[in-house]
């Protein structure tokens, strides 16, 4: 047989047809460059599929903006209650009931004091299930709304502790408010007033601002004091404090409360959520588990409020966006901190982080406050009131990931 080189086209180098050494050495290089492409595009396959899966777990939404423009009371909401259909925003300048897409707004009147609003701030809501009252905190009392007739109780009416009413909560036949000068309660079968303070409380600072009531304890968030909690059977209160102190530096990550100071708790199924100006906390009644910034999905530590949907996930209000955390995975959804164009961020278990293109976002970054109705949410922002519309999100997450893969290819 006649020997014969060639060019191979591939590689650039001569050969010999008859005994192909250098041929047979490259084509092995060739399968392992082959089986190299091939695993690579297996494992970019599955971490697609990961941030795909993590993606469709987590919520998506449309969102629509309320401000003063479409009858909102004012643009700084610094609380919103579901209440059915019909939805309460708590405001600067009043109170507004939102139904049937009509605004109905409530506000101090001097001229009916006894059927009045306490004062134009609201700053906290509570609905009781039972009765359907609405209770109202505000900056000068606390008003009962009950089928149309406004009633309100201050320090020199009531057993109030103080006219400034931070946080309320309803618990059976008992309202519990968290206030400026400690907290209260108050028995709305008998009309008595208790009152819970440095005297009968570990609490050293008054200065009560979010309560979490459920039938087994009921939980303060005490600005500068860390945590008390309420054993609704032994009538014991308890006090749980940063282990580090009042300091900014997590000495100890999980081995207690983040920080002093609290802005909110939320308990539900037998599970502490908190929020500090220095991250978030979560207690099982054994374990602490403390978020920040750096090793989750949190987009700041400063938090003004946490709100629980139920042992594993949860919804943060901070002062750089909307965080969700479904026990694993984050979401964040805001108007960019840079373009202010709409942007939902999402980061998985492994710390990976994802943008998402989406067409809406909540009104503003400040977030104060979050409620649910249904799989909807609404959202208390500094600039308006925000309604998140709940999208199929597997579908809808789906679609925008495929589209961005196509783009780029």
């Amino acid at each position: 047989m006649k020997t014969k080189k060639q060019l191979n086209s591939n590689f650039g180098i001569l050969v010999d047809d008859r005994r192909r050494p250098e041929r047979s050495r490259l084509s092995g290089g060739a399968k392992d460059l082959a089986r190299g492409a091939k695993a690579l595009s297996l494992v970019l396959a599955v971490l697609l599929l990961a941030s795909l899966a993590t993606a469709q777990d987590l919520p998506m939404f449309r969102w629509e903006n309320f401000t003063t423009a479409n009858g909102l009371p004012n643009d700084h909401v610094f609380c919103v209650l579901v209440d059915g259909n019909r939805v309460w925003a708590g405001t600067e300048n009043g109170l507004g009931l939102y139904e049937n897409g009509i605004w109905k707004v409530f506000r101090p009147d001097q001229g009916a004091k006894e059927q009045s609003l306490a004062h134009q701030a609201v700053l906290s809501l509570a609905l009781d299930k039972r009765t359907g009252d609405v209770w109202a905190g505000t900056m000068g009392g606390l008003s009962r709304i009950s089928a149309g007739r406004i009633d309100t109780f201050t320090q020199l009416n009531s057993g109030l502790s103080n006219d400034i009413v931070y946080g309320v909560g309803v618990q059976d036949d008992y309202v519990w408010t968290a206030t400026a000068a400690g907290a209260s309660r108050f028995s709305t079968r008998t009309g008595q007033w208790s009152l819970f303070n440095a005297r009968n409380t570990p609490m050293y600072e008054i200065w009560t601002y979010s309560v979490s009531p459920a039938a087994d304890k009921v939980y303060y968030a005490v600005w500068g004091g860390g945590v008390l909690e309420y054993d609704q059977k032994t009538e014991r209160w308890k006090d749980y404090n940063d282990p580090d102190g009042e300091t900014e530096m997590v000495v100890m990550q999980d081995q207690g409360l983040i920080h002093e100071i609290t802005t909110s708790v939320s308990y539900v199924d037998k599970i502490l959520w908190v929020a500090t100006y220095f991250g978030a906390s979560r207690y099982d009644g054994r374990y602490w588990h403390n978020f920040l910034t750096k090793d989750s999905g949190l987009p700041s530590n400063f938090l003004n409020q946490i709100k629980a949907v139920d042992a594993n996930r949860a919804w943060f209000s901070t002062d750089k966006g909307l965080a969700y955390y479904d026990g694993t995975n984050w979401a964040v959804y805001r108007p960019a901190l840079d373009t202010r164009n709409p942007e939902m961020v999402v980061r998985d278990a492994a710390g990976n982080v994802k943008k998402i293109a989406v067409k809406s976002a909540p009104a503003h970054n400040y977030i104060l406050g979050v409620d649910f109705q249904g799989d909807d949410v609404w959202v208390a922002t500094a600039k308006g009131l925000s309604h998140g519309i709940r999208q199929t999100s597997s579908l809808e997450v789906a679609k925008v990931i495929r589209a961005k893969k196509s783009d780029k290819q």
